[in-house]
């Protein structure tokens, strides 16, 4: 069976022309989710999702281009505390929102997101990477424990019952 087709990807920080492009990558990733939030809580998390422009004063917003396409993004923080939903340390960096487009998932595009978070947090001098995922994101944490995040519970969180928003870190 021949190999799947490797397209060039180029990750960068979007452009100001980009952000409602990239806000709509990540709605699409995250759609797959929809009927797993209580009553009433997925239209607050689409709007958080698509208001990439509220993050932008202390993060940045990275982007995955596959052919002249955003096929995904992710939000990175160069200080984690900065992030008004995860709490992380003042010395942490953090990740929110790591999107990848249902027609682009299986060919490393989240990984390579995360390997240039990885990589801007060190050039910073940063020493800890974190981010939070829950259980229904099964790729999504696997892919962070493959790639070395170890859980960190004591940043876990809890937006409604019985739903734990787990935390993990990297030591870099």
């Amino acid at each position: 069976m021949p190999e799947p087709k490797r397209l060039s990807r180029l990750i960068r920080d979007a452009r100001p022309d980009e952000l409602d492009e990239a806000a709509r990558v990540m709605l699409a990733a995250y759609q797959q989710y929809q009927a797993s939030f209580p009553p009433g809580r997925w239209d607050a998390y689409a709007a958080d999702i698509l208001d990439v422009r509220s993050r932008l004063p202390h993060a940045e917003l990275l982007i995955a281009e596959e052919a002249g396409r955003i096929v995904g993004a992710v939000t990175f923080y160069p200080d984690g505390s900065r992030s008004a939903v995860e709490g992380w340390p003042p010395t942490w960096a953090g990740v929110r929102l790591l999107a990848v487009h249902p027609d682009a998932r299986g060919r490393g595009v989240g990984e390579a997101l995360m390997r240039e978070c990885m990589a801007r947090s060190r050039k910073r001098g940063v020493k800890t990477l974190g981010l939070h995922t829950t259980r229904i994101m099964a790729v999504a944490q696997r892919m962070y424990e493959r790639m070395g995040f170890v859980r960190a519970p004591e940043y876990d969180f809890h937006p409604a019952p019985r739903i734990v928003v787990m935390a993990y870190r990297m030591k870099l």
